[in-house]
Formats: C-alpha cells, structure tokens, sequence
C-alpha cells in the first residue's frame, strides 16, 4: 500500500516539474504586423519593418545631381625660354626666381612672355541627389547643391543622363527646383512633415560621395531645430548623411518624402549622428513659389530678435514664465521702429499665435504678403499692447 502511494507521490512531482520547465523555457511566439504603425500589445515583442520593398518603390523617383562650371585656363605657350617661364612665375603668382641664363629663340619665333593666352574649359564642381516630385521632370534638391553651376546633369536610375534647367533657386531656405526634359518619371509620394513624430522610422536615399542610391535609415531626434541663421526649422534625425546626400530625400515608412537632407554637426567634417532636413510642407511651398515666379518674395518687418532666457528676463523686469523674442536692434527706416517698437521690447505673439522660438515669428513674417499688416502682442516696458505693422518686401541683393 505504502509502495503504491510512493509511486503516485513520483507521478505527480513528475508532472509539476515538467509543468515548470515548459513554463520557464519555452519560447516566446513572435508576430509580425505589416503595419508597422500599430501599437503592440502589453507582453509582446514587435518585428522591425522590413525597408526593402518600400526602398525599391521609392527609389526610381531619386536621382544624382552632377555640376560643372566654367574655369579659364591660361596656356602657356610652348615657346618660351626658362628664363621667360621665370618671369612669367614672378608676374603671375609673385615667386621670386633668380636670373636665368639668356637661351637664344630660333629665328622665326617670337619672344613672347605676355602672350598666355586664356582658354575656357568646364570642370567638374560638386555632386549631390535629388528627387523627382512631378513625372513631367520638376525635381527638389538643395540650393548649395546647384549654386554657382554652369551645367546641370541629372542621372535616373536607369543611368540616362539629362542637362536640367534651374527654375529657381531659394537660399534662405536651402532649396532649388530643376527641371529635364523628360516624361512619365516616377516621382516620390509627398507627406505630411507637419504629422510626423520624434522617434519614428525614416530613410535617406542618395548619392554620398558619388555611390548612387545608397540608403540609410535612422530615426527622428527632434523638431523645429533652429540651425544657423536659417528661418526654417529643421527635423533632426541619426541618419547617416554625407556629402553626396544633400537634396536627397527624407523618407517615413509610408515611402512619402518628409524632407529634403541638407545639412550634418559635425567637428571632424564627416557624419556625427546628427543630420537636418528641410520640412517638405516648407520645401513644397518654396518649390511652388518658384515654379510660378523664379523666385520666393518675402516679407520683413526690420527686428533682429533674439530668445527670451530666465536671464533677460529678469534683467528686463519680465515676470512670470519667459516667452516670446526679445528684440536686440531695429532699422531706423524699417516698419518696426516706424510703428512704435523699441529695442528691449518683447514679441508675444503674431495674429494672434504664441512665439516660442525666433525662427517661429521670422519664418510667420516672411510669409505674409508684403504690403499688408500684421498684428503683434508686443511686452513694453511692463505692459502688454497690440501694435500693426505693415510688412515690405525684403530686397534681393543685386548681382553685379
């Protein structure tokens, strides 16, 4: 009898411990989701996308950016004695060289140390990408990619290459259009850069140091950036940008561009970890701008402006929670100081909207339409008040 329980006692330790390992050892099930947008349940683990089909839908619309420039080039003639080249040497780049033996010119040949005679050639000047945003052949890069060109040449996928014309160029903002004379492209789905949220997925696709469509992937690390003097506000990613990838698009999981790759930090002149892309709802409305004008008309009021710290704040006497943007220097002649702004005065608002950061009232400013007014809450002094003030054109500097 004793036996018999012994052995029911065995059976069910058995089982408790089998019970335990399967518990305890067993694998977790994974599930993968297409979409890659929906949260995971509590407990779950979650796949990471897989870009490879979204990489060969978008990359077609991507494109390698190539220009050139006229240089002249001073042939020296063949002619010319040692002594001559010494002169020419002393003249042209001021190196001293000592006296050279006189060598006689067969007859014939004239001396002619003067006579270099200029030559114009085109040479190569920087390469960058760019992305086709209309199948009739408008496409988006960067400003600094396309400054200073003498040609253009835009490379497809397909390796067709094209001499593209440049409708306009904004570099405020850092982007230029450009169109070839081609049809039927595959261009790139335009997204919502307003929408997208720090720590979502995003791709690079371009050409860093001339290795066409490379792609990268990374994440977004910020908004509303403010970088230099520039009067867009950056979205800041870890994707890794080179040179080669300026125009290149910024691309969300959606395969839809959300930016224009322009600029990098960097200390040692190479990626860091942190690049900056131009906003597409900006870069598009620019790109608009230019393909109706040439050219982005843009208002001013005459501040130059500067963040309100605990620091100022104090200084100036401005209780509470520092907001708004300080103003550093006004034009005398501008509609600012005309309508009654000091230097020391603080900006609240514009119509009606909180200013936070001071990209945000430069970049509201050139915005609105010259000629007409804008209504800012202004802090002076203690006290709040609302002051009109018309905005002008800012003046394009003049080519000479």
């Amino acid at each position: 009898m004793k036996s018999g329980r012994f052995v029911l006692i065995r059976v069910f330790l058995v089982l408790i411990f089998s019970l335990l390992a399967e518990t305890l050892f067993a694998q977790p099930s994974i599930t993968s989701s297409p979409d890659t947008s929906t949260a995971p349940s509590p407990g779950s683990r979650r796949v990471i996308a897989d870009f490879a089909d979204l990489v060969e839908k978008a990359s077609p619309a991507v494109v390698n950016i190539r220009t050139t420039e006229k240089v002249t080039v001073y042939q020296v003639p063949s002619n010319l004695t040692p002594q001559d080249q010494a002169d020419l040497l002393r003249r042209f780049l001021g190196i001293p060289f000592p006296n050279l033996p006189q060598q006689q010119i067969p007859p014939g040949q004239q001396k002619s140390p003067n006579q270099v005679a200029p030559k114009s050639q085109e040479q190569d000047r920087g390469t960058g990408s760019g992305f086709v945003i209309d199948a009739s052949g408008y496409i988006l890069t960067n400003a600094h990619v396309v400054e200073g060109a003498t040609t253009i040449y835009v490379t497809l996928t397909d390796k067709r290459e094209f001499k593209a014309k440049l409708i306009g160029s904004d570099p405020k903002t850092d982007v230029a259009l450009v169109k070839i004379e081609a049809t039927n492209l595959t261009k790139l789905p335009i997204g919502e850069s307003s929408k997208v949220r720090v720590g979502e997925w995003v791709l690079a696709i371009g050409s860093p140091f001339g290795f066409d469509n490379t792609v990268s992937a990374g994440i977004i690390s910020a908004k509303g950036r403010e970088v230099n003097d520039s009067i867009t506000p950056f979205i800041q990613t870890d994707v890794a940008i080179n040179p080669g990838n300026s125009g290149g698009p910024l691309i969300n999981t959606r395969g839809e561009a959300i930016g224009i790759n322009s600029q990098i930090f960097t200390r040692s002149g190479g990626f860091m970890g942190i690049s900056f892309a131009i906003p597409i709802d900006e870069a598009i409305r620019i790109s608009d701008a230019l393909r109706a004008n040439g050219r982005v008309v843009r208002g001013r009021i005459g501040v130059t402006i500067t963040e309100l710290n605990k620091e100022l704040a104090e200084s100036l006497g401005f209780t509470g929670k520092p907001r708004g943007v300080l103003i550093r220097a006004l034009d005398p002649n501008a509609p600012a100081a005309q309508a009654g702004i000091e230097v020391g005065d603080v900006i609240l608002k514009i119509n009606d909207k909180d200013i936070e950061k001071g990209v945000e009232l430069t970049k509201a400013v050139s915005e609105i339409k010259p000629g007409t007014k804008v209504k800012l809450q202004v802090w002076h002094k203690g006290a709040v008040r609302d002051v009109n003030v018309p905005v002008v054109e800012i003046e394009m500097p003049r080519k000479s």
